[in-house]
């Protein structure tokens, strides 16, 4: 798990990956992108590869456990598979901060009070042991990405 933080036309990010309690990467970049979209997950970096194959629609031959943020140059969307619906995918209200991953309800709170999102995943990694690293940006151009 990780945890990625979206506020004011920035995405944050940690660089640190864990296999259940055990940290097996401090230095990993979660930012893909593939087909000029830009792709940031979290959960189970082995599925990462099949929730973006489901994003372009290639559907998956076993359950994915993963969610993440697509920036498609149109709009910031959540996207995510589960066993019910298979691939989802909601658009984010840019006006609005969002976090997702593993110390998203720190994040939440560290924007409430008025951190950037990049701060944000600074406080998550106080708290969250699956959160830490290097804490990366992606910066959104919001004027190419209308909202409604």
């Amino acid at each position: 798990m990780t945890t990625i933080a979206y506020k004011d036309d920035v995405i944050a990010y940690g660089s640190r990956c864990t296999r259940g309690t055990t940290i097996t990467d401090v230095d990993c970049e979660k930012l893909q992108t593939l087909k000029g979209v830009h792709f940031l997950c979290t959960g189970c970096t082995c599925d990462f590869d099949a929730l973006i194959e489901a994003y372009f629609g290639t559907a998956g031959s076993a359950p994915v456990e993963a969610s993440g943020y697509a920036v498609d140059g149109e709009a910031l969307w959540l996207i995510g598979h589960d066993d019910k619906t298979g691939f989802w995918k909601n658009r984010i209200s840019l006006d609005r901060a969002d976090a997702i991953g593993n110390g998203s309800p720190f994040a939440l709170t560290a924007m409430d009070m008025g951190a950037t999102a990049a701060e944000a995943i600074e406080m998550a990694k106080k708290r969250d042991t699956c959160s830490g690293g290097q804490v990366r940006t992606l910066t959104i151009q919001a004027e190419k990405m209308p909202q409604g």
